[in-house]
């Protein structure tokens, strides 16, 4: 059930399979792929149908005595064009016994040393980059672009898969042609192909009938709801499965999903908090103190940006930092709304201007806690916003 498993089968995924497969047969002939960009949301499939392929192209090239190698890098990990260009070589430099350092070599020697070992091995090789709009700057793709070019015996093909239908719109114009030869759109599961794929799983990873039959629906409409995330779908009933677990419950509820679905809300919430800069978590924690304060006084309006800007200022004081300008404070606050840790809406306040109006959608406590990891915001964690003040005077 979890995201690294590769099943022998991928339902619903027929079309996209062939598709690619159609794409990349020519390295079984010796020929040179097109290059291809898979686009799609979060959880439809393109990774698992990228190695699914990749991994009966190596098996068919086996079998018929043609050198194909397929190499598959998440650029979240290898961001930058010398850690790109690393991991190829050492793919192939592990048959040679050498190794290209992490760093510390010259990015030209590296390139170099990848065109020498490619056209040794005279096979055809596929790339594949994952999240490749992770990749800092255009240098990398544009050196694998041209590599073809500079080949002897041996032949290259790119996959790039992002989530960002328009990550090609910003590509240099002279990357943007020698890679974007085809596109592939994966289009996000229904509800009912993921109440199929869910099934399939349980047989694998659960024990007989120890499931409720409202549980595989419950977790395929919630996931089809966010997009027909099929990862998503399987998160939520691993995680409901555990929490069965634990209790030492005999069957998997509906109840269970309900918790799961919190649970895996807040962890990932949580995740992202931690990782913000400490301006963000700065207006962050203004925000949740405002927030906990009318909720402690029973109001039920939205707190604005200058409210915010106002605790903000006064916490910069106390923490001794320096306090940012009320406009780059909007700005951070529609990242936080972009993150999903808040919600900020537009209003229009007709002469007197506009202003958002910011909601806190999960929990302030939980936020809270994770925020007081940090000693900065234990010591703020006794600040009085200014409705309290006026209230105790």
């Amino acid at each position: 059930m979890r995201p690294t498993y590769m099943p022998e089968i991928l339902p619903h995924r027929e079309k996209e399979i062939k598709d690619l497969a159609s794409v990349l047969v020519p390295a079984l002939r010796g020929e040179t792929p097109s290059n291809v960009f898979i686009y799609g949301k979060t959880g439809t499939g393109k990774t698992a149908v990228a190695k699914f392929v990749g991994k009966e192209l190596i098996k068919k090239g086996k079998e018929k005595g043609k050198h194909v190698n397929y190499i598959y890098m998440n650029c979240e990990i290898v961001d930058t064009q010398y850690r790109l260009l690393q991991n190829i070589a050492n793919h192939f430099i592990e048959e040679w016994n050498e190794h290209v350092p992490f760093t510390g070599w010259p990015t030209d020697e590296v390139y170099a040393k990848v065109r020498s070992m490619m056209d040794k091995d005279e096979g055809v090789t596929v790339i594949v980059l994952d999240e490749v709009d992770k990749l800092k700057g255009d240098e990398a793709l544009y050196t694998l672009s041209r590599i073809n070019s500079d080949l002897v015996t041996a032949k290259v093909s790119i996959i790039g898969i992002s989530n960002d239908l328009k990550f090609t719109e910003f590509l240099d114009p002279r990357v943007k042609s020698s890679l974007g030869e085809e596109n592939m759109i994966f289009y996000p599961y229904d509800a009912g192909q993921l109440q199929d794929i869910l099934e399939r799983r349980v047989k694998m990873a659960l024990k007989f009938q120890v499931i409720d039959d409202d549980v595989i629906p419950l977790c395929s409409a919630l996931a089809a709801q966010e997009h027909g995330d099929a990862r998503r779908a399987l998160d939520l009933l691993r995680v409901s499965a555990e929490i069965a677990e634990r209790s030492n419950a005999k069957r998997i509820t509906n109840r269970d999903v309900r918790v799961a679905q919190h649970k895996i809300e807040i962890d990932h919430i949580t995740e992202v908090v931690r990782t913000l800069p400490n301006q963000s978590k700065l207006i962050l924690f203004s925000i949740l103190l405002i927030n906990k304060q009318n909720k402690k006084e029973g109001a039920n309006q939205m707190m604005t940006t200058g409210e915010v800007f106002e605790t903000y200022r006064d916490l910069c004081k106390k923490a001794r930092y320096d306090c940012l300008t009320q406009r780059r404070i909007t700005d951070l606050v529609s990242e936080l709304d972009m993150l999903g840790i808040i919600t900020a809406r537009v209003i229009s306040k007709g002469r007197y201007g506009r202003t958002r109006e910011i909601q806190v959608p999960v929990s302030t406590k939980d936020l809270l806690v994770v925020l007081q990891e940090d000693d900065m915001f234990k010591d703020l964690a006794n600040y009085k916003t200014k409705s309290q003040t006026r209230l105790t005077v």
